[in-house]
């Protein structure tokens, strides 16, 4: 493809569901100036980027529904590294609930009670706003 700006811009999709996007040279577009290749789940983790309203229009919308969801960091050096995640009470003080916890490129969807937190954990959170800004406070506290 050739952009408004007149850069050429390629998408090789793979079986596997892999890309590869390579953008070329405006001088010569024949020669690659930069290629990226990307797993399946970056791929799709690019869609959502790019595209937030593809999803099938069945799924609910959470801010149509007054909630909100965010992604929350748990430091190194907070209260609850290495602690249970029921230890926590989150859903009993905020309101708000622990979806899924992504751990370095593993996503663990909804975590029990025993899941162990670690550092460095990105807890995405689902509630009100004032609850996940509540759950916020409470994951922070060191």
């Amino acid at each position: 493809m050739t952009t408004r700006e007149h850069r050429c811009v390629s998408v090789v999709a793979q079986r596997d569901g892999s890309r590869t996007i390579t953008a070329y040279r405006q001088d010569d577009p024949d020669a690659a100036e930069m290629s990226v290749h990307l797993t399946a789940g970056e791929s799709q983790a690019l869609v959502d980027a790019l595209m937030p309203a593809h999803h099938s229009p069945s799924l609910l919308s959470a801010n149509d529904l007054g909630l909100v969801a965010e992604r929350i960091e748990l430091a190194a050096t907070a209260r609850w590294n290495g602690r249970l995640l029921g230890d926590t009470q989150m859903r009993t003080r905020t309101g708000a609930s622990i979806v899924a916890v992504m751990r370095r490129a593993e996503a663990i969807p909804s975590p029990t009670p025993d899941f162990r937190l670690a550092g460095g954990d990105i807890l995405i959170v689902i509630g009100t706003r004032e609850g996940v800004e509540a759950a916020a406070a409470i994951l922070g506290q060191e």
